[in-house]
């Protein structure tokens, strides 16, 4: 990696590390370095990545988080990030074509919204991002969040489909049952299959036992 790369990235990681300060935990700075080193695993496997691409975009991807934790949900940080991060690219030196790539990068990694991963790099960044929100840090990160919007441990008595998004139903088993076991299934890369496949199978007993804990059955 050239001298000039080098520098954008220190810059980057300051840049968004910055961005991130007024985060969760959940959706902290911890979140995006794991992202990081996640992108990089995956990307050795893949002979035509560019890691400048994949180290930038995997940096970058949460800069908008803040805003639309903000804005109530109205802000799309994916797409407002993408944006961010083009200008920043560009006030960096880094070429319009690169900064580009990494820009859609950023907009196409969200789970929900309808700009489909198209580019090998743009593949690594979403599995990255969704292989963190899954396995024993996924369950790590979804408590953690199930304490920041104030929900309860585990309700077994519940029905899931009652319940709402940041709501004191809204428990780390609910956000298992409605999102996460599903998160296998929609990888893109080989290396992010195998790795969701091996995290989900954790999930799964975890989840398993603390209903069968909570409801006095262990």
């Amino acid at each position: 990696m050239e001298l000039h790369q080098k520098k954008i990235i220190d810059t980057a990681t300051s840049f968004a590390r910055e961005k991130m300060r007024a985060m969760h935990a959940s959706h902290g700075w911890d979140h995006v370095s794991r992202v990081v080193n996640l992108a990089h695993m995956i990307a050795l496997t893949e002979p035509h990545a560019d890691p400048f691409v994949v180290k930038i975009s995997s940096l970058l991807h949460d800069i908008a988080r803040p805003d639309e934790a903000r804005s109530g949900g109205s802000v799309c940080h994916a797409e407002l990030g993408s944006r961010m991060a083009f200008d920043f690219l560009m006030e960096s030196g880094v070429d319009h074509a690169t900064a580009s790539h990494i820009a859609q990068c950023i907009l196409s990694h969200r789970y929900r919204n309808s700009h489909a991963p198209e580019t090998i790099e743009a593949k690594i960044l979403y599995d990255a991002d969704k292989l963190d929100s899954i396995g024993a840090v996924g369950i790590g990160r979804a408590f953690l969040f199930s304490g920041e919007v104030g929900a309860k441990l585990h309700n077994p008595e519940i029905n899931i489909d009652a319940t709402s998004a940041y709501s004191e139903e809204d428990t780390a088993y609910r956000e298992y049952t409605v999102k996460l076991r599903f998160v296998k299934e929609r990888m893109l890369t080989a290396e992010g299959k195998r790795i969701a496949l091996e995290r989900d199978r954790f999930m799964e007993l975890f989840f398993k036992r603390i209903d069968e804990e909570v409801r006095g059955l262990l």
